[in-house]
């Protein structure tokens, strides 16, 4: 089985209809969403939307839960405060309902997908050390966990030795982001899993970002939103 995990859409729904053709034309049997739908970009709904329709198993990020809980989002830049702020009044009921039904990981037989860390997931904690990946690995049992909340793709061994992926130890594993990259490119990034072969790959997917930056302008939304969509920031 061929799974794509992606995550960090963020209401940009260029990258996600470009990463979901790229997907589409990958023999992908099933898609993971590590959660945060919503947030910074324009487009909230039709990204719930299409999510909805498309994935088999989604976790909520803190973007999303700040549209349920407004005292979550002043851990936010001033910019991503105002984009939630815009997000939960832009937001149908029914897509709100949606994220509030959301849990915060899930197991199944082959993998762990939260959206910060398996450990206290509840907490958002930034995974950006060795030390904090250690510990993750005694929240989870399956072979591997994956992760976004960095916007970063990282693969990270049990022994802390190793960052590539492999069949002899477990791994926690960073997708990245698909609609705010944060590694200095700008393209969308997601993850791809072959069970039967047990190999994993990064991929990276070329989108309009110019139509995402203008969908964030037209919507009234900080310009620096629009701007670092360019730059992969």
């Amino acid at each position: 089985m061929r799974i794509a995990v992606i995550s960090d859409i963020h209401s940009n729904i260029q990258a996600l209809r470009s990463t979901l053709a790229v997907i589409d034309a990958s023999n992908v049997q099933e898609i993971y969403c590590l959660g945060d739908t919503v947030g910074y970009g324009a487009n909230p709904n039709e990204c719930v939307e299409l999510l909805r329709q498309r994935s088999t198993h989604v976790v909520r990020g803190n973007h999303d839960h700040a549209i349920l809980e407004e005292a979550t989002a002043k851990y936010f830049s001033r910019a991503g405060r105002t984009a939630s702020e815009w997000t939960r009044s832009a937001l149908t009921k029914e897509n709100r309902d949606f994220l509030g039904s959301l849990p915060l990981r899930v197991d199944t037989e082959v993998c762990t997908i939260a959206h910060a860390c398996p450990f206290r997931p509840e907490e958002w904690e930034y995974v950006l050390s060795l030390e904090i990946a250690e510990r993750q690995f005694s929240a989870f049992k399956t072979p591997v966990c994956f992760i976004g909340h960095t916007h970063i793709p990282v693969v990270c061994g049990e022994d802390l030795l190793t960052f590539s992926f492999g069949k002899d130890m477990r791994f926690l594993v960073n997708v990245g982001s698909v609609g705010q990259p944060r590694d200095g490119n700008p393209e969308s990034s997601f993850g791809l899993l072959d069970t039967d072969t047990w190999e994993y790959e990064n991929k990276r997917v070329a989108y309009d970002i110019a139509g995402a930056a203008e969908a964030i302008k037209n919507a009234g939304l900080p310009d620096i939103l629009a701007k670092r969509l360019f730059e992969g920031v």
